[in-house]
């Protein structure tokens, strides 16, 4: 019996033996191949879809290599639940985001923000303004594409008009967009890197200012540089946009209550689904107050009564909705469209679905073993902090240039790395951050990625006559380095509390 029991148990240590590092990378090298493959057919759709479904194909490929190691379907399962239940507080934050720029739009918050920050448009620093512009236009929005594709396109032509090289505007252009998305709230690349990395939102965002404000007062110093080298001619003429906003929605700096209440809640430290339902809500009454007519128009309704205001705020708060410019020139009116969209919760639904499959990928990889036996090949290649910074940019970068895409450049890194920065005792803002300041920068200076083409055909300018003047987008990942290797506000983990049970033991060797 003795001899029997010997054997089960040999055997079952055969059964579950740990996977090899290239059995561990099998499904990480299928999924980018997919992916790339993917992304090549479909272009600029396959976040529609496709991609989401090649992680899924990932996650078979990681489960059939599960199989041939004896790991059984409901541990994988079991493992794929417990990765969804984490990022419930992250789905719940998106579909808020949806709802609050739904309504910031309806009640006008957007726009003023867009209408204000247009006075700041001034010749003598037109690079820098520029950088300033998309930068607030991008937070107000939460997207560097709409910001591209709308103001972005206003101040090309603006520069046309005062001889200053296209290029060059491109640059400023797309390093204030950059700026403002990385750090906006409603931005749906600044919702996924928490979300794969295991932190919230807010903690995010605020740990990502140590690197992106340095990077950003950096680039305006170039430009400004820049812009009193350069001789400028003609005026900027920003007053039609601004009249058209004006005649559309009821312009206020009391509108900035709101705004100045979400940020009070989010400093107070404030549940983040508290502070975005309040600004949310808050917002919908202000849309009652300062734009009624638009209220009116959003609900379909003939009557403007309780059941108009009740459905015309709910529209904004759950659907796209679509607000028309009031003016009488339709290259203004086409300018204007793109930031007169509302998202709404329905508009997060893509995210979300991508963040589902990815998480379905992870739980996979967790339950066979890949991704903690990566983490670990990553740590003996990688032993210093440094180094698994390092290693994570440039993993960051790889997805963007293989995978083209940079949604995909945060998913992937972000699955694979987490356990490794556990391991070495480190928040995983530091992981957050890293992601963003590598991945989602970097995208628009990839000609062949879904980013870097798309703006390079919305600004008619083309990657490398931009490249070198996207100084905040190039220069963000070095500046993440050299905190790392200096070791700048680099967060640990918080170290247990100490109970009976452990007063009194050795430390543990990290």
């Amino acid at each position: 019996m003795e001899s029997q029991n010997i054997n089960q148990e040999d055997e079952k240590i055969i059964e579950n033996r740990e996977l090899s590092i290239w059995e561990a990378l099998i499904p990480v090298f299928a999924l980018v191949a997919m992916l790339a493959i993917n992304v090549y057919i479909f272009g600029d759709d396959s976040l529609s879809g496709s991609n989401q479904f090649v992680l899924l194909l990932g996650a078979t490929v990681a489960g059939i290599v599960g199989y041939f190691n004896k790991v059984t379907y409901k541990s994988m399962v079991e493992e794929v639940a417990q990765n969804l239940k984490s990022t419930t507080g992250a789905i719940l934050i998106l579909l808020m985001v949806g709802a609050l720029a739904g309504t910031w739009l309806l009640s006008g918050i957007i726009p003023t923000m867009i209408y204000y920050g247009l006075d700041i448009l001034n010749p003598s620093i037109f690079l820098a303004a520029c950088v300033i512009i998309c930068a607030v236009i991008s937070v107000a929005t939460g997207s560097s594409w709409t910001t591209s594709a709308t103001v972005g396109i206003a101040l090309i032509g603006i520069a046309g008009a005062l001889d200053i090289s296209a290029g060059m505007t491109a640059g400023a252009v797309l390093s204030g967009a950059y700026f403002g998305d990385k750090l906006s709230p409603l931005s749906d690349t600044t919702n996924l890197a928490p979300a794969m990395a295991g932190t919230d939102l807010f903690t995010h965002i605020k740990y990502m200012t140590i690197t992106t404000v340095p990077t950003i007062l950096i680039t305006l110093l170039v430009f400004i540089i820049i812009g009193f080298s350069i001789d400028t001619t003609g005026v900027a003429d920003v007053s039609q946009y601004q009249t058209a906003i004006d005649a559309t929605f009821n312009t206020s700096p009391i509108l900035f209550i709101v705004p100045v209440v979400v940020i009070a809640m989010i400093v107070k430290k404030v549940s983040p689904l508290i502070a975005l339902l309040i600004g949310t809500l808050l917002a919908g009454g202000f849309a009652l107050i300062f734009q009624p007519e638009l209220v009116h128009a959003i609900s379909g309704l003939e009557e403007y009564n309780a059941s108009a205001m009740y459905k015309g705020v709910m529209n904004a708060i759950t659907v796209k909705t679509v607000v028309v410019p009031v003016t009488d020139n339709p290259e203004i009116a086409e300018k204007l469209a793109g930031l007169f969209e509302g998202k709404g919760m329905e508009s997060m639904l893509g995210t979300i679905w991508l963040i589902i499959c990815a998480m379905v990928f992870g739980g996979i990889m967790d339950a066979i073993g890949a991704l903690s036996r990566i983490s670990r090949a990553l740590l003996n290649l990688f032993d210093s902090v440094f180094g698994l910074f390092a290693s994570t940019v440039v993993s960051c970068l790889a997805i963007n240039v293989t995978a083209s895409d940079q949604y995909l450049a945060l998913v992937v890194p972000g699955k694979m790395y987490a356990k490794a920065y556990k391991e070495k005792g480190l928040a995983p803002e530091n992981l957050s951050r890293t992601l963003e300041d590598s991945g989602t920068v970097t995208s628009a200076l990839i000609p062949w990625n879904t980013c870097g083409a798309y703006q390079s055909t919305t600004l008619g300018v083309d990657v490398k006559d931009y490249f070198i003047y996207a100084i905040f987008n190039w220069l963000s990942p070095f500046m993440t380095l050299i905190f790392a290797a200096f070791r700048i506000k680099i967060k640990q983990l918080a170290a247990p509390k100490p109970t009976m049970s452990t007063i009194g033991e050795e430390p543990s060797e990290f």
